[in-house]
């Protein structure tokens, strides 16, 4: 078996750890970047920030990155909805996705840790290990290019009109 296929298969059964769970799934049903999905946006971030380790070698706890990634929005309301208790939800999100983490698994410290730091610096304190900072720069990345994904689809129609070979949006 390849790298590159051992690499996807132990993505995969680390994933499934988590992903198999009911209420894991309901992450679904909300919201998070534009017409991103909580569920698809960590799956995102842990893909990235596996993907990022994979590519650089670096040496870290790839599962507990991967489960604290596709836990790291687990707080299961949507933040969207005209409601005093989302006012604050950069701050307060990830303590809510903690509760029900640590309510349906066991968690190990690095976990704990991608989950309640992955908003830093929004939560003053910043994450103590590696795998922490590693998902917390996923995270910014996932969430820039999902809120502005409409914008680069839009941006990439209009370059693609400036191709060599083509005169202002007219192909020969």
């Amino acid at each position: 078996m390849g790298k590159r296929l051992r690499d996807d298969l132990f993505f995969n059964i680390c994933a499934e750890e988590i992903l198999h769970l009911t209420e894991v799934r309901e992450m679904d049903a909300f919201l998070q970047h534009g017409r991103t999905t909580c569920l698809e946006h960590c799956v995102r971030v842990a893909s990235l920030g596996y993907f990022f380790c994979v590519k650089t070698g670096l040496d870290c706890d790839r599962k507990s990155l991967i489960r604290g990634a596709l836990l790291h929005d687990f707080f299961l309301y949507d933040w969207h909805e005209k409601d005093s208790s989302h006012r604050l939800h950069g701050f307060s999100h990830p303590k809510a996705a903690l509760r029900n983490a640590e309510r349906c698994f066991s968690l190990n410290e690095i976990e704990r840790d991608i989950i309640e730091k992955h908003m830093w610096p929004m939560t003053i304190r910043p994450p103590k290990c590696k795998e922490a900072l590693i998902i917390c720069l996923a995270d910014k990345c996932c969430a820039v290019f999902e809120t502005m994904e409409p914008c680069c689809r839009w941006l990439w129609r209009k370059g693609r009109r400036f191709l060599p070979g083509r005169a202002f949006g007219k192909t020969s």
